[in-house]
């Protein structure tokens, strides 16, 4: 799947939120300055063009919606992220978010809690698996 650029995703985002709309529809939901309505176009377009969304024609206007849901894009886009930064490596992306961000122990402790919640559920499927 492509990654979006910056001006296509805040397109995708908008779609995502309101689940489907008209170019004008979209433009309300930018905030100020808003973009020319001919920009907001021409992003739709391309998007329409990768396969994020489609459209339904009413005459001459075309209503717009999402093909791609967002939970399948950031899926997408973080396995890229993760392999092009970080080889892959869960460990090391969260040694780097540890170690650069000042993560407070409060945090690593919900993230160790999250994990180990995480670990007991995968344990439990597996043991259901061979029973």
């Amino acid at each position: 799947m492509n990654e979006l650029t910056k001006a296509e995703e805040q397109v995708m985002q908008i779609l995502w939120r309101i689940e489907k709309g008209f170019v004008k529809d979209v433009i309300t939901h930018f905030s100020e300055p808003k973009p020319a309505y001919n920009t907001v176009s021409t992003i739709i377009r391309i998007l329409e063009k990768k396969g994020f969304i489609g459209h339904k024609a009413y005459g001459k206007t075309y209503e717009y919606f999402p093909l791609i849901s967002k939970k399948e894009y950031t899926k997408s886009f973080f396995k890229g992220f993760l392999s092009r930064y970080f080889s892959n490596s869960l460990q090391q992306l969260v040694s780097f978010f540890s170690n650069e961000n000042e993560m407070s122990i409060e945090e690593m402790e919900k993230i160790m809690k999250m994990m180990e919640e995480e670990i007991k559920q995968k344990k439990e499927n597996n043991n259901d698996r061979f029973e």
